[in-house]
């Protein structure tokens, strides 16, 4: 089911890399990752953004191992080298060789798309522009009061989780937990069922999450923001919107094994916010994040058990996670 995973989900859909920050001038370059391939997004000399398969044509070897800045990217094992556009400038000892065309072995294209400063990569070079999956995504994170276009970034947190990425991905799904499980949460946003929105759209689902009257937190949620958004863009994006200035983290949940996954978040902040106030936001999200590793990771010591045939989600509460489910078995039986 893994490897299944790869080839229909993962090696086919858009997927959140990094920032354009990381890629402001020319011949910047990044590794990234989409499932089990490996890519790199680079700023050509030109100016121009692109993304490539991280795999040298020679014997395959990974290119790019970390973040840089650089005329040209050359593979570490036979020093196979190839212009910022995927094109083999070099090839050690080919002139030796009566058929050799550089001009069939550059390195190999993937989409690149972009929404705001947020890039997103997707390898399947017949993939549907990424503005018909975002849909009006765009439109109801700056209802929130939240321009990304204005937005800056501000770090970068990583993590692993020794659970399925899907089980992760159903636990954000679903507030349900909330009231048992994330006290300080609860104690700032309204989880009640009759307050706490669900919305499923084609290709991302919503969760919309007001203040509550009386509501405390661990950090000052007056400001521009009066509700919390937390969004999960098919097939593995997480968007989160918390109460108060502006902000937004976003960040993939990616497979690395059956039974392990990797995180990672960028967080962003409108200009000029208080530094204090982003430090008082960020302890109150870790929280957040350490109580949801705990319980993903006692979920998947029970699922993996194999004592009970299936669960039983309830249509109200869980809803967001029966349309992720759907999305998944389709992709999953897509035999094109």
């Amino acid at each position: 089911m893994h490897r299944l995973e790869e080839e229909r989900i993962f090696a086919r859909t858009w997927q959140y890399v990094g920032h354009a920050g990381q890629v402001s001038n020319p011949g910047d370059v990044f590794p990234v990752r989409l499932g089990r391939i490996p890519g790199v997004v680079v700023r050509d000399l030109g100016g121009e953004l692109r993304a490539l398969v991280n795999v040298c044509r020679h014997r395959g070897s990974l290119v790019v191992d970390e973040p840089g800045n650089r005329r040209t990217l050359q593979c570490p094992y036979h020093a196979w080298t190839y212009e910022l556009d995927g094109r083999l400038r070099s090839a050690p000892r080919s002139e030796r060789e009566a058929s050799f065309d550089r001009s069939r072995l550059a390195l190999v294209p993937l989409a690149l798309d972009a929404w705001g400063p947020f890039l997103f990569v997707n390898p399947d070079p017949d993939a549907a522009p990424l503005a018909d999956i975002l849909g009006d995504l765009p439109a109801r994170v700056a209802s929130a009061g939240v321009d990304v276009d204005g937005l800056s970034f501000h770090h970068r947190a990583e993590w692993e989780v020794a659970a399925n990425w899907k089980l992760l991905c159903e636990n954000f799904l679903e507030c349900y937990h909330c009231s048992i499980a994330h006290q300080g949460f609860s104690s700032l946003v309204d989880v009640s069922p009759d307050s706490y929105r669900l919305e499923a759209s084609e290709w991302f689902s919503s969760q919309y999450g007001p203040v509550r009257s009386d509501g405390t937190a661990t950090y000052d949620a007056v400001g521009e923001v009066e509700r919390g958004q937390f969004h999960l863009l098919w097939p593995n994006t997480c968007i989160n919107i918390f109460p108060g200035r502006p902000n937004l983290s976003i960040g993939p949940i990616m497979p690395t094994e059956p039974e392990r996954t990797s995180r990672f978040l960028d967080y962003f902040f409108a200009s000029g916010t208080d530094e204090s106030w982003i430090r008082d936001l960020l302890q109150f999200d870790d929280q957040v994040g350490r109580e949801d590793t705990i319980l993903v990771e006692r979920v998947q010591l029970g699922v993996r058990s194999g004592v009970i045939p299936t669960g039983r989600l309830l249509e109200e509460s869980e809803h967001l996670i029966a349309h992720f489910q759907r999305l998944v078995a389709a992709a999953l039986s897509d035999m094109t």
